[in-house]
């Protein structure tokens, strides 16, 4: 099963602040679930988004 990751928990493993991923989301360079009030994000999208955003 994947594991689904909070915005807290990407801006803590991203070092931005939890504005910079909702701005992601928004963007459509995050996929996100919407759960309640809430976001979650599946591991496997967070990985994807890292392959394409990555600074070489």
């Amino acid at each position: 099963m994947n594991e689904l990751l909070t915005v807290k928990q990407l801006s803590i493993l991203l070092k931005v602040s939890k504005m910079t991923i909702y701005r992601y989301i928004k963007a459509g360079k995050l996929e996100a679930i919407k759960a309640g009030r809430d976001f979650r994000v599946k591991q496997s999208d967070f990985d994807s988004f890292l392959k394409r955003y990555k600074h070489k």
